[in-house]
């Protein structure tokens, strides 16, 4: 019982991590990434899809992505999406594909993605929290229906807390990585 009350919370701990390391690929550092506009939503044959589901994405420069529509037919819906998109990127189109330019950050702008990401690792930080404050609620419930003992719920609040700390170290390493990246010029 124990043990899998510490497996779920371990799990939800990783999807948090999981969920953070997807987030920071969105964030623009100064290079070119296809996670950068993969979720962009297009509008296209009366529904709103993916962009990733409508081209291939491919970053064949640092500083260059190119997006290639399966359906050319789509360029123009496409190229509409990533003008209305808060990136600051322009398209450039020659009728087959769209070619993105990512501009260099200037060091304000590099002060605000910092900002974000840190933000975003709290905000991680927090989830960690609420799981393991649930599990613990879990866990004082099961020892007041005298399920477990009042020493197995201090070993494992010990054990969920070293969980918890492991995991606020991996939140905390990602940020680090990201700022780095976002500082690097």
């Amino acid at each position: 019982m124990i043990d899998e009350l510490l497996f779920e919370g371990e799990e939800r701990m990783d999807g948090a991590v999981v969920a953070l390391r997807a987030d920071l690929l969105k964030v623009r550092t100064g290079r070119a990434s296809p996670a950068l506009i993969e979720d962009l939503r297009v509008e296209a044959y009366g529904v709103t899809m993916p962009l990733n589901q409508m081209a291939t994405i491919a970053a064949p420069e640092p500083r260059l992505l190119t997006v290639r529509p399966w359906d050319a037919h789509n360029i123009g819906a496409i190229e509409k999406a990533i003008q209305k998109s808060d990136l600051g990127l322009t398209p450039n189109n020659d009728g087959r594909i769209i070619r993105l330019n990512i501009p260099s950050l200037t060091d304000e702008r590099r002060r605000d993605l910092a900002r974000l990401v840190s933000r975003r690792v709290e905000e991680a930080r927090v989830a960690l929290r609420n799981v393991r404050r649930d599990v613990l609620r879990d866990l004082e419930r099961l020892q007041k229906d005298g399920e477990i003992t009042e020493d197995d719920l201090y070993t494992t609040r010990d054990r969920l807390q070293k969980l918890t700390d492991e995991y606020v170290g991996k939140v905390d390493e990602l940020g680090k990585q990201k700022e780095a990246e976002i500082t690097e010029v």
